[in-house]
């Protein structure tokens, strides 16, 4: 196991600067992903961690190591780093075995170490299968095996399930989740996916336009969202204007408990942004004692089987609430409905502690 650390990275092309200072540390054993729209800097990211891109400031250490720095820049084949692409990128002139035994010593590359892999992955029954006679989700579980074959410090996974179908997707993924537990691996995953990096990671890194937003658990980043920003990017929030009031925020939805947000300072008659996420709202006919609410009229409902998305119109809201609902609740478009709130929201508002106060 290694522990991998990202010091204020910057890197760029032709001088012109993509990442921004870039700061994590990924611990022993554990899975980051990386989440960013397109264009946020991942990929440079990734790469200068494999040692394919040099980067202008900071440094890329494992274990102490220096791998990049002022004065160091350690050739990628030296780095103990494995990769799994995009697109599995296995051989297609060698069976799966000789895949996965690809970078090991000639002699062992059919032996009991890549079987071994093989078992790992759940592919031992397809060791003498050629890459085209597999699915999209065997050829990257091959890859994963072949990635963990020369026991790298660290393993980097590049968006390596955007290709699969949803179903096969979430599948794929829990099984190489499984199996970077199992190597005990410290691995980084680089995707686009909220889902993705939520259901994955033991930590998520959000990056945008080249600076890290936030750093935190899967829990942390979706509960405690740094920023407006981050709150939308991440879960679809609904964010309303509001007034605060010790504790609430008075607006569209009436009259709300809420949290501010790390470093927000509020005083009462403040305006402030109200987030709150699709599964906190409640959606109830009119006359059913179901509490206290706004009416709203129904605009259009998705149907998920487990759950479903009421899109709906509030009359003191320019844009549509979306409440995130169990799959057994039906309402129509055009019909009238009570909204409520589930929980307490959280306030973004526009004073912030200095971030020297923030930190004592």
């Amino acid at each position: 196991m290694s522990e991998l650390q990202v010091r204020k990275i910057v890197a760029g092309y032709d001088a012109a600067p993509v990442l921004r200072g870039i700061t994590f540390t990924v611990p022993h054993g554990s899975l980051t992903a990386v989440l960013g729209p397109s264009g946020s800097g991942k990929s440079t990211l990734l790469r200068v961690i494999a040692g394919l891109n040099r980067p202008v400031e900071g440094a890329v250490v494992v274990d102490g190591t220096v791998l990049s720095g002022p004065r160091v820049h350690v050739a990628p084949e030296r780095r103990r780093i494995g990769l799994v692409p995009q697109d599995a990128a296995l051989f297609p002139h060698l069976d799966v075995l000789a895949n996965v035994g690809f970078g090991l010593p000639r002699a062992q590359r059919r032996g009991g170490k890549a079987l071994d892999l093989l078992e790992m992955v759940g592919m031992t029954d397809y060791a003498t299968r050629m890459p085209g006679e597999l699915s999209g989700g065997q050829r990257h579980r091959v890859a994963l095996a072949r990635a963990l074959a020369t026991e790298p410090d660290v393993v980097l996974l590049d968006e390596p399930f955007s290709a699969l179908d949803a179903a096969l997707r979430a599948e794929v993924r829990g099984q190489v989740r499984q199996v970077l537990r199992r190597a005990q691996t410290t691995a980084v995953l680089v995707t686009h996916d909220q889902d993705e990096a939520l259901s994955m990671a033991d930590h998520v890194a959000v990056v945008d336009e080249g600076r890290l937003v936030q750093v935190g658990t899967p829990a942390e980043i979706y509960a405690k969202p740094a920023s407006r920003w981050l709150a939308r990017f991440v879960g679809g929030a609904l964010v309303l204007p509001g007034t605060w009031s010790d504790g609430a925020v008075a607006g569209p939805l009436g009259v709300v408990p809420a949290n501010l947000a790390d470093g927000h300072v509020a005083h009462p008659g403040d305006t402030v942004d109200l987030v709150l996420r699709p599964e906190q709202l409640s959606v109830s006919a009119i006359g059913a004692g179901g509490g206290p609410g706004v009416i709203a009229l129904v605009r259009d409902v998705a149907y998920f089987g487990h759950d479903a998305v009421v899109t709906m119109d509030l009359p003191a809201c320019e844009q549509p609430v979306q409440a995130r609902v169990l799959g057994d609740q039906q309402w129509r478009p055009d019909s009238e409905v009570l909204v409520g709130v589930r929980s307490a929201g959280l306030a973004f508002t526009r004073r912030r502690i200095p971030k020297r106060l923030a930190d004592l």
